[in-house]
């Protein structure tokens, strides 16, 4: 099963979460790095969100990466209600959902650290089968290391929920499902519950974003794709995201911001990347256009959806070939360097904000332009042209 874009604390008294698991969708996970803390992040000013609900964690650092990472800088509570000079990202007072969340290393992670940066309030959907493991990891302390916002402050999670977003209702659980050992002893872990948990819970959101997808046959080539696999990677990995926005537009504010991750392959031949996913990323940037529509329409709600180049993460491992695909991307896209998932973070936090207040319905490339080109400029046929390469 695979996915790609294109993600202990000292708690007292924390309140856990129902633990169980899920087997048909995996969050969007990128390993990402911390060894350049500088760059785009600093422009998103904020401070650290202070809930009055005890957070889920309290402390984190950033990892190791071999990419120039750029980092989220944030001002310290006491001047949460001065004013912020330049032109910052803002989101304080603003609340997060982020479905797609079970480790420290991708997608849904570091959206979550760049909202959390600009002064958002995170909640997050953990895949249910990750959650036990993930709230542990929370608790005994191994994200501390990518938990701490770049001005030393704590990136909160108010609250964790389960979540296996392939169902809608309760009743749309197959009795196998609801007999899996792993599912015993959970509930309102679909998403009509897990919105109705968040109503009653906090009230209403500002944010959605959809970080999750699955390809069960996502190594067979499309011609050897059954129809299982084909319509489960339509269901986890697109229709998926219609139903989340579905449920939870009624209780998102106006003006508010949905986000996905999509990935380039709904676009351009990408072999290897097989069972059905090409498809499902295809309508799911067909469908953030209908749904900026419908819901910009009827709920004044923009939708987006960002198209991130390859990056190293457990589910991309699946796939058997990101380290060529990233590669590739060095050796051919605009800007040869390894993108890192901080970049991907920001995009969302850019998206999220008043500062994209009329930008809806785009597919937004972060791929360091790979998008744009026609051609791999590393093959032999352009040996002997003069092709600058990036300075060293």
């Amino acid at each position: 099963m695979a996915m790609t874009a294109a993600p202990g604390s000292h708690m007292a008294a924390v309140k856990p979460c129902i633990s169980s698991s899920q087997r048909t969708y995996m969050s969007c996970t990128e390993k990402f790095g911390t060894n350049s803390e500088v760059g785009v992040w600093r422009r998103l000013k904020s401070s650290s969100h202070i809930s009055a609900t005890q957070p889920f964690s309290q402390s984190l650092k950033s990892g190791p990466a071999k990419s120039v990472k750029v980092v989220t800088r944030a001002m310290s509570g006491a001047a949460e209600n001065s004013p912020l000079p330049g032109l910052p990202i803002d989101l304080r007072g603003k609340r997060a959902f982020i479905a797609g969340v079970a480790d420290d290393h991708g997608y849904g992670w570091a959206i979550s650290k760049a909202l959390a940066a600009a002064g958002a309030e995170i909640l997050v959907g953990t895949w249910v089968p990750a959650l036990n493991i993930f709230e542990s990891s929370l608790r005994r302390g191994k994200f501390d290391e990518t938990r701490k916002l770049p001005d030393g402050s704590l990136m909160e999670i108010t609250k964790v929920y389960p979540l296996d977003a392939v169902f809608d209702s309760p009743e749309d659980v197959p009795e196998d499902i609801k007999t899996n050992k792993r599912y015993l002893g959970s509930s309102n872990w679909t998403v009509k519950e897990v919105v109705e948990s968040v109503k009653q819970d906090f009230g209403s959101i500002d944010i959605l974003v959809h970080s999750l997808a699955n390809g069960p046959e996502v190594t067979k080539p499309l011609l050897e794709t059954s129809r299982y696999g084909y319509l489960a990677a339509i269901s986890a990995s697109s229709y998926s995201y219609v139903s989340l926005l579905k449920h939870f537009a009624p209780i998102m504010n106006p003006g508010g911001a949905s986000l996905s991750l999509t990935y380039i392959a709904s676009e351009r031949i990408i072999p290897g990347y097989g069972g059905g996913m090409s498809s499902a990323k295809a309508a799911l940037e067909s469908d953030t256009r209908v749904l900026a529509f419908e819901a910009g329409r009827k709920h004044n709600i923009r939708v987006n959806t960002i198209s991130a180049g390859p990056l190293r993460s457990r589910a991309a491992k699946a796939i058997g070939f990101i380290d060529m695909m990233i590669d590739y991307s060095s050796e051919n896209a605009p800007l040869q360097t390894e993108l890192s998932a901080e970049e991907v973070g920001n995009a969302a936090a850019f998206l999220a904000s008043p500062l994209a207040s009329a930008i809806t319905g785009t597919v937004v490339y972060v791929d360091n332009g790979l998008n744009a080109m026609g051609v791999g400029v590393d093959s032999p046929v352009f040996e002997n042209l003069d092709i600058p390469k990036a300075a060293k």
